[in-house]
């Protein structure tokens, strides 16, 4: 960066910290470097807590099923079909969890290496957005947790068949198979509720306007449902669970979106009223 601030004005006077930071190319690939380490260091140290309380995760993830079999023992137990396959899935499991717990310092991490080629406005506006992203995938993990997954699980769990005279068709579940549907549809639910963020940072950049969402509603309806129906498994608890709030988020993106439009639109008339315009 050179002398001269973003603004096109030369040092001195009240200037922010972060504008003022001039900094070579080599010692932005350092800074990168440090920012890496710190967030793979992160990971790491999760994933050591993570594994070494695997067990106590196992629980917490099969509650659901547990819970959809109305305590049923023999629904609850699980197998896995090769020696290494439990241990396999308790070291993907940990990292999952791992990326989930670790995700504010990453997020804290690229800030700080993005902050400094911002001005000062944008920073203030980014800044809520990266504090709504960890809460808003929370908010889509917790709803697969507390209501879809159960639901989906008696779901599946009622084609079972135990009737006198015929094969019955029970349902014995491989531990690899049940965590990786829990946290793909986790990471499902938690991805699409970034929605609303991805929308309004598009119409904060003029990408997207809140009149053009109003008008393609109908479209983002087929979008909406065909995107359920590719993220969850073929069952209609769980992609009709993901096609509604998906909906209602559409729709707070739209208000969202207008309220963007609208302080930008304030800045930009106080910017002009301020060069006497």
């Amino acid at each position: 960066m050179s002398d001269v601030t973003k603004d096109g004005q030369g040092g001195g006077g009240d200037q922010d910290p972060f504008e003022a930071t001039k900094m070579p190319l080599m010692d932005h690939v350092v800074e990168l470097r440090n920012r890496l380490m710190w967030s793979v260091g992160a990971v790491i140290i999760c994933f050591v807590i993570a594994y070494i309380f695997s067990a106590e995760i196992y629980e917490f993830l099969t509650q659901p099923l547990y819970i959809a079999s109305g305590g049923r023992e023999d629904v609850r137990t699980m197998i896995f079909t090769a020696p290494q396959e439990a241990f396999f899935t308790y070291i993907k499991v940990s990292f999952w969890l791992a990326m989930f717990i670790a995700f504010p310092m990453t997020a804290t991490q690229v800030w700080m290496f993005v902050a400094p080629g911002l001005y000062k406005h944008e920073r203030q506006a980014f800044l809520p957005f990266l504090l709504a992203t960890p809460v808003l995938f929370f908010a889509g993990g917790a709803m697969v947790y507390f209501l879809i997954l159960p639901l989906a699980l008696e779901f599946f769990i009622g084609f079972q068949t135990n009737a006198e005279g015929r094969i019955p068709i029970e349902l014995i579940p491989k531990v690899n198979e049940y965590l990786s549907l829990v946290m793909t549809l986790i990471f499902a639910f938690g991805l699409a509720f970034q929605l609303p963020v991805l929308l309004t940072l598009l119409a904060r950049v003029g990408l997207v306007t809140p009149a053009g969402l109003a008008k393609r509603r109908k479209y983002a309806v087929v979008i909406i449902m065909i995107a359920a129906a590719v993220l969850t498994p073929p069952d209609p608890v769980s992609q009709i669970g993901l096609a509604v709030p998906l909906y209602l988020l559409y729709e707070l993106s739209i208000i969202s979106a207008r309220m963007a439009e609208k302080k930008k639109a304030e800045r930009e008339a106080a910017e002009r009223a301020a060069r006497g315009e």
